[in-house]
């Protein structure tokens, strides 16, 4: 029994086409009834085409996949998945975008798997750099903004030094409650808040 090609297409949502990804599977001569295709998020592999796939792959096998991201997003589980491809089902990937990671035996050259390996290796390590100094950055840039005097988050309403007094007024029903706001200038939510903080 002859090896076989399977490609893999992934897209977002159901409003996008993968009619892109297929054409270009297509091009390297992918049968169309040996494309699999999800339509949802690259967040983790619970998805139902991928794992179908995976169960028909066979060792000689090759799975074409148009770019890296249309496998996953997360490179732990991407190398994850690739792990159970080339060495466990002991099938061939190649990514189309990226001719490093094409792990076909090219002749006497015995390197693919060790190259497309190691390419995998430094994306992911790229990836989680790029995420760290993401973090960094931001962290850094609001310890410069707070140094700035900038603040976060909700500002806190200073009570009214005659908020006691005029609550009370209000409670014994000798200002209506639209008088008590107006003559504290704060919001009616607050207003009870405290009242009740206070027991008035």
């Amino acid at each position: 029994m002859g090896y076989k090609e399977y490609g893999y297409a992934r897209v977002s949502t159901k409003d996008q086409h993968e009619d892109r990804q297929i054409s270009a599977l297509l091009k390297v001569g992918v049968k169309k009834e040996n494309i699999f295709i999800d339509k949802q998020s690259g967040k983790d592999f619970e998805r139902p085409k991928y794992k179908r796939l995976l169960r028909k792959l066979k060792k000689g096998d090759t799975v074409f996949i148009s770019s890296i991201d249309r496998l996953g997003r997360n490179y732990a589980e991407i190398m994850e998945q690739w792990r159970i491809m080339t060495r466990e089902k002991q099938a061939d990937v190649v990514v189309l975008d990226m001719p490093l990671l094409d792990t076909r035996q090219k002749g006497d050259d015995l390197t693919g798997i060790f190259i497309a390996d190691l390419v995998l290796q430094i994306l992911s390590y790229v990836a989680q750099k790029e995420r760290e100094n993401i973090r960094i950055r931001q962290a850094e840039g609001i310890a410069a903004a707070k140094a700035r005097g900038v603040k976060f988050g909700r500002q806190k309403i200073a009570l009214p030094q005659n908020f006691q007094e005029v609550a009370a007024l209000w409670r014994k029903k000798e200002i209506s409650l639209q008088e008590a706001l107006e003559e504290l200038k704060i919001g009616r939510t607050y207003f009870f808040k405290k009242v009740k903080e206070f027991q008035i």
